[in-house]
């Protein structure tokens, strides 16, 4: 019977039944084929990468082009191999890649990388507006380019999507090192941070109920400490209380009861911002100096002048000094610590946005579509579209929309 199947089966076929064929199906091609460079980061300790591999390689599969500098990704541990692999071009030459059309970098370029952009080049950087200089940006003015501004960039429910996700790396990353440094073996009380059975919790004060304060807090939570946040506004601590899902000790600025609560503490993280200008300095040095020994300040907000008045600038190198037997945490770019994870957290913001510019037949397109990528936009074909910067330095300030509706 079986034999009898088989060769029925095998006359059939000699007769020839329709085979399925292999089609090759079409590449969707784009009207706009960006060239995007990413040059390698000069400035100091700044190790995180704006790009990894696999973004580069969704990007060269919709048609697009990626040009690299050579070691580009080397503080966030991505080789020169990693991103040959996905289809990017590895240049040895920083100028090369500044012929791109679009420049992707985390910190803001130098004059001299200014020189070498070009007219009609879209930059997307940091731009640090606090310590802008006038030369510096009418260097960028006249150099004709398009400039993004991504600490302003938005997504869709109106979020500061960078700065959100730095400042939530860095609340978590705020308790991590608070722990190492409450290790003996860096000098600390010997205590482990949290709780354990029968040894009461390590105190925690957070100053500030942002996001910052709202992952240190979460952090510090997940580990057992005991966690009293502090804020002017009573929005700011009821938000905090409703994110976190449980009940911890919220306080105005009380100094008395600030005051107590610092002195008695383990560690003080300092996250309190400003929205321009200084940060307000709320721990007196009086204050310090009745902490308990070897207790940890970590003052996340250092880079806009600190919120403790015994803070001075650290870095990753030399990241504490003591002062009045309190161990001081003062680094000012602490999410380049954990470089890797942040290049993550930045590349799923920065590739969407290439992939629209590209979609949409480039910038003019974006600006026009998504109000949060116009919010970034501070200079548009060498005009200066950012009230701010317009008042800050007094120079001309040119409307986005009638700029992008005269183009069109």
């Amino acid at each position: 019977m079986a034999t009898g199947l088989r060769e029925g089966m095998a006359s059939i076929a000699q007769k020839g039944l329709i085979q399925p064929k292999e089609t090759m199906s079409e590449i969707n091609k784009k009207t706009n084929s960006l060239y995007i460079g990413i040059p390698k980061e000069i400035s100091f300790q700044e190790n995180r990468i704006a790009l990894t591999p696999l973004s580069v390689a969704l990007l060269i599969n919709n048609g697009h082009r990626v040009i690299i500098e050579s070691g580009a990704g080397i503080g966030a541990n991505f080789s020169d191999n990693d991103y040959s692999e996905q289809g990017a071009t590895i240049s040895f030459h920083k100028k090369s890649v500044f012929e791109a059309d679009i420049l992707v970098k985390i910190a803001p370029p130098t004059l001299e990388e200014i020189g070498m952009m070009h007219k009609g080049q879209t930059l997307l950087s940091a731009l640090q507006m606090g310590g802008l200089k006038e030369n510096y940006l009418k260097a960028l003015l006249n150099k004709k380019i398009n400039a993004l501004c991504f600490e302003n960039l938005r997504d869709e429910g109106g979020i500061l999507s960078v700065v959100r996700a730095m400042s939530e790396i860095v609340g978590a990353t705020s308790i991590f090192i608070a722990a190492e440094y409450l290790s003996s073996a860096t000098g600390g009380k010997g205590l482990m941070l949290g709780g354990f059975t029968g040894v009461p919790p390590t105190e925690v004060v957070i100053l500030g109920a942002g996001t910052v304060g709202e992952y240190a807090a979460r952090t510090a939570l997940s580990l057992g400490a005991e966690v009293k946040v502090f804020d002017s506004s009573l929005y700011r601590l009821r938000r905090l209380q409703n994110n976190l899902g449980s009940r911890v000790f919220t306080s105005v600025m009380q100094p008395i009861v600030l005051g107590k609560a610092i002195t008695t503490c383990d560690v003080v993280i300092g996250a309190i911002r400003a929205n321009h200008g200084r940060s307000p300095c709320i721990v007196m040095e009086e204050m310090v100096m009745r902490m308990k020994p070897n207790s940890v300040v970590i003052d996340v907000s250092i880079d806009q002048g600190g919120c403790f008045e015994t803070s001075e600038v650290t870095n990753h190198s030399n990241p504490v000094f003591r002062k009045h037997e309190v161990i001081h945490y003062c680094v000012p770019n602490i999410a380049s610590r954990v470089p890797r994870t942040a290049s993550y957290a930045l590349t799923n913001i920065f590739a969407p946005i290439l992939l629209d510019i590209g979609d949409l037949g480039g910038l003019t397109g974006v600006i026009w579509s998504k109000p949060g990528i116009r919010e970034a936009l501070y200079i548009y074909q060498g005009h200066l579209t950012n009230k701010d910067l317009s008042n800050m330095f007094n120079l001309p300030f040119k409307d986005i929309e009638l700029l992008v509706v005269s183009n069109q």
